[in-house]
């Protein structure tokens, strides 16, 4: 092995050499026995042979390395060696434990997150034009009249959803980034907002709180803005968008709890007046709610799939498995008997497409399988409740 660190291989570092943070072999040795220690840039590879099986060994080392400022992983390392006498080089592949640095700060700017948000906020921009019925003639226009109040309801549901997740995130110190918005020119402008874990899940009352944070976050901030929406004057439709022969007009399909606030504040969702539309803020909110239902679908690694894998602990496949047979039978429903387009069936087939693949792929793993106490359960069967009154049969049906 080389001692060069500009080589690109592994120095050899004894255990003294260890950073003095670094837990020490002799720390590990009821359950994994360390022969050899390396540093292979900012992480370090405890190589040896595991006494105990992979889930008591994870559970044993993984709060000495989180304590010392370290991720751990059980794996299997490539080490190459040349043979004396031919001179081949061997490859063989020796058991490891690797420590790479954590940390659940902020590491400079984020620039990524920054480019997908500005980009967002363009796309939700020229979405908000068509809404308020506002030309784009040149790239300034995007930022005249009054789409800039689309963009903030959209963009304010979304990123306090991920947000929420973020902060407990952090309140639980696993290590993951700002929100990633996907940007995309449609009728919404974006296709939402994501989070990156970059961290375990220490246990399932971690991985609960931070799958809740989101829906709830996301679900109040839906309600505020549907409720400064529908307080809102209404917008007039253009004359000659009535009367245009290729204007397409999409009719949404309004959930209970949205139908339940336009209730409450007297304010209507829809007029008899073809000529006038509800403001689009109020599309924001149901953006919200409807990214909320898609969200607590219970698979894999969505909000639903978490908090389910949170409270039934590996019971939940029996759960994800029925996800996707339900999907399919709404869709097929829809489409023989549901008296509507093809918009429904075929976006419930996705998702019945989605789900599948993330059942197949498994939720999140928490270190430690303890189970949740009677509050969080609670809260949990109200966030399920809560994700139902966001269902609508019908998202949206596109009409010419």
């Amino acid at each position: 092995m080389s001692d060069d660190p500009s080589s690109g291989s592994p120095d050899d570092v004894p255990p003294s050499s260890l950073p003095p943070e670094a837990p020490a072999p002799a720390r590990l040795a009821d359950v994994f026995s360390v022969d050899e220690v390396r540093r292979d840039g900012d992480q370090l590879h405890y190589l040896g042979e595991p006494r105990v099986g992979p889930d008591a060994l994870e559970q044993r080392v993984w709060p000495l390395f989180r304590e010392a400022g370290y991720d751990v992983q059980f794996a299997s390392v490539a080490d190459t060696e040349t043979d004396p006498i031919s001179g081949v080089e061997l490859t063989t592949h020796r058991h490891a434990l690797v420590a790479t640095p954590t940390s659940v700060g902020l590491d400079g700017i984020p620039w990524v997150n920054v480019l997908t948000l500005a980009l967002t906020i363009l796309t939700t921009l020229y979405a908000g034009s068509m809404w308020y019925y506002e030309p784009i003639t040149g790239p300034l226009d995007l930022f005249t009249g009054e789409k800039w109040k689309f963009t903030a309801a959209v963009l304010g549901v979304l990123g306090v959803h991920e947000l929420g997740h973020y902060v407990l995130s952090r309140y639980h110190e696993v290590d993951a980034s700002l929100p990633y918005f996907i940007p995309i020119p449609t009728f919404i402008g974006t296709l939402g907002a994501v989070i990156r874990m970059k961290g375990r899940i220490p246990d399932r009352k971690a991985l609960f709180d931070i799958g809740v944070a989101g829906p709830l976050a996301g679900l109040v901030m839906a309600v505020v803005v549907s409720i400064v929406g529908l307080y809102m004057d209404p917008i007039q439709v253009p004359q000659q968008v009535l009367e245009s022969p290729s204007a397409v007009e999409i009719e949404f399909g309004y959930p209970p709890l949205l139908q339940l606030l336009s209730w409450v504040t007297g304010q209507p969702l829809t007029y008899e007046d073809p000529s006038m539309a509800v403001n689009p803020v109020v599309f924001g909110g149901w953006v919200g709610m409807f990214v909320t239902f898609l969200n607590l679908i219970p698979v894999g690694q969505l909000d639903g799939g978490h908090l389910v894998r949170a409270m039934l602990g590996e019971r939940q496949e029996t759960v994800a498995a029925l996800v996707p047979a339900g999907l399919f039978a709404l869709a097929s429903y829809l489409y023989l008997f549901g008296n509507v387009g093809m918009n429904a069936p075929f976006l419930w087939g996705f998702w019945g497409l989605v789900a599948l693949g993330l059942a197949y792929a498994g939720p999140a793993d928490p270190i430690f399988e303890e189970g949740l106490d009677r509050k969080r359960i609670a809260v949990g069967v109200l966030t399920f409740a809560l994700g139902l009154l966001c269902f609508t049969p019908v998202p949206f049906e596109l009409i010419q």
